[in-house]
């Protein structure tokens, strides 16, 4: 078994798709060695970095936060145990607010049946008339609350 992988069996192994792979090393999130005929090798340590560039995707991190991530790394090497570790203790208060905000909308859904909520009085995302268009875009009833400047 060689050392180096073509972008096909990276993309077997790691279940990410050849064009997003090629995405990844156009960002310098991956490396890529190049043969006589300019074709892709990757070194079996980029599983390792995809890996961890999917995982962090799924939790909400932007690609740019993970190329920080990766490049705050020595010798752009890929993280270890104690890496993610450091890495995601950074991002724990966004995972938190994310596990509240999914639980919340989880449990705000079991009263919908189909389409439509039980009661529309009740409903956490019904806006009538666009009301809360100030405080700003989105789900404004499911996202937090802006906190006013005399703290209510």
């Amino acid at each position: 078994m060689t050392d180096l992988l073509t972008i096909g069996e990276l993309s077997v192994r790691s279940g990410v798709a050849p064009s997003a792979l090629r995405y990844y090393e156009r960002l310098g999130l991956i490396r890529a060695d190049r043969t006589g005929g300019n074709q892709r090798r990757y070194a079996r340590a980029e599983l390792r970095r995809v890996a961890f560039i999917r995982i962090s995707q799924q939790v909400g991190v932007s690609l740019d936060e993970i190329r920080a991530a990766l490049e705050s790394l020595p010798g752009g090497r890929t993280p270890s145990p104690q890496d993610w570790e450091r890495l995601s203790a950074s991002w724990r208060g966004r995972l938190d607010e994310r596990i509240r905000l999914l639980t919340k909308l989880r449990d705000d859904l079991d009263g919908c049946i189909g389409c439509g909520c039980l009661s529309l009085q009740r409903c956490t995302l019904n806006n009538p008339g666009d009301a809360l268009a100030g405080e700003g875009p989105g789900a404004r009833l499911m996202l937090p609350r802006p906190v006013s400047s005399d703290g209510e």
